[in-house]
């Protein structure tokens, strides 16, 4: 029985899987959304939610608690300068995982991990598929005008003639 068995072993040491939570940790705050596996992840969600939520505190004991995880400076800084401004006031929740579906090689179930507010470019494409959409939907609409038009004239023609 699993009963408060905490993490996942993701099939690793304990070594191994501490520098691959950095890994992911430091790659999801530099580039803000990581595409990895699902179990990793749901793993990685709580390891990067706990380290926000340390870097709310913006204290020098805060930042060396998170320098001795993620061994970035640059990232660091990013973190107590741009993301904890933008993210530090939701009451956790920092994280969204989105499933994508398996992977061909392996049929892995893969995810997608990003920051919430940091989605911008998903959003951006997002937006400019939809004002394409509707401005197909436009023109369809303004073309069967037409040929109702068309139509339209091409029986009264039709009865004038007559």
């Amino acid at each position: 029985m699993r009963h408060r068995v905490r993490h996942r072993k993701l099939g690793r040491t304990a070594s191994h899987r501490a520098a691959l939570l950095s890994s992911l940790a430091t790659s999801l705050l530099k580039h803000k959304r990581i595409k990895t596996t699902l179990a990793k992840a749901k793993e990685t969600r709580s390891y990067i939610e706990s380290l926000i939520t340390k870097a709310r505190k913006n204290s020098l004991h805060a930042r060396r608690q998170i320098m001795s995880v993620i061994h970035d400076k640059e990232i660091v800084k990013e973190l107590f300068n741009e993301i904890i401004p933008k993210i530090g006031d939701r009451p956790g929740g920092y994280t969204r995982v989105v499933k994508l579906g398996n992977r061909i090689g392996d049929a892995a179930s893969m995810a997608v991990i990003e920051l919430v507010d940091y989605n911008d470019v998903a959003n951006a494409k997002a937006e400019t598929q939809k004002e394409k959409r509707q401005t197909r939907k436009e023109a369809k609409k303004e073309a069967a005008q037409n040929q109702n038009v068309d139509e339209a004239e091409v029986l009264e023609e039709s009865s004038d003639k007559k």
